[in-house]
């Protein structure tokens, strides 16, 4: 359990202190940066764009997760990859170019990631599992923090877990994690955690990131 990777959304940070947010972040022992880019279209909610990674490259050398919630994502890769990203993460059911997007990404020099609802088939991945670095499933319905994490997608973790047994892809959980189901979370496969109310609202960020990463 050494080995999983926390990384706080700054969706869940307060934006007129985003340089004390990073701080935080860098402050804790997390390892990434999770950036939920909304457009109100695919998601019902506007969170920022291409800027907010630039500027939040300009303060960390943290890797940028940068997890795109958009329709047409094919259309603004390059953007996100030249702003800063390390990893780009588009939705199975945003565009119909899955395949040469990730493609596109992996080409600009980012890690590709590719993402499910929690209401898709799991099994929608298996043709994409060459092109990608990592899977997000996602627990709770994309578009806003603070929801409940959904205990049916463990099994979509597991399932794809098997899937991808052999291969080097980083599967992660976004969702409604927090201190009571990330060993479950871990347990179903899961190596990167996605944590937004439960890093930010936290007392102790340090302590916090520890138990996640499973070093308490």
């Amino acid at each position: 359990m050494n080995d999983i990777v926390v990384s706080p959304s700054i969706l869940s940070a307060d934006f007129t202190d985003i340089k004390g947010a990073v701080r935080e972040i860098e402050d804790s022992g997390a390892q990434w940066i999770h950036c939920d880019v909304m457009d109100g279209v695919f998601v019902p909610n506007i969170s920022f764009g291409q800027k907010m990674v630039g500027d939040v490259r300009k303060l960390t050398d943290l890797v940028l997760d940068v997890h795109l919630m958009i329709v047409n994502p094919e259309k603004y890769v390059e953007e996100f990859a030249k702003n800063g990203a390390d990893y780009i993460t588009i939705h199975y059911e945003s565009t119909l170019k899955i395949a040469e997007t990730l493609k596109a990404i992996r080409s600009f020099g980012c890690k590709a990631g590719l993402a499910i609802k929690p209401n898709t088939d799991v099994l929608v991945a298996e043709q994409y599992l060459d092109l990608i670095d990592m899977m997000l499933i996602m627990s709770v319905e994309p578009g806003f923090s603070g929801q409940t994490f959904k205990t049916e997608t463990l099994d979509k973790m597991k399932k794809f877990t098997q899937m991808a047994q052999g291969r080097n892809i980083i599967l992660q959980s976004d969702g409604g994690v927090n201190e009571n189901n990330v060993k479950a979370v871990v347990g179903a496969g899961c190596t990167s955690i996605v944590a937004g109310n439960a890093f930010f609202k936290s007392i102790d960020k340090q302590k916090t990131v520890s138990l996640f990463k499973g070093v308490l």
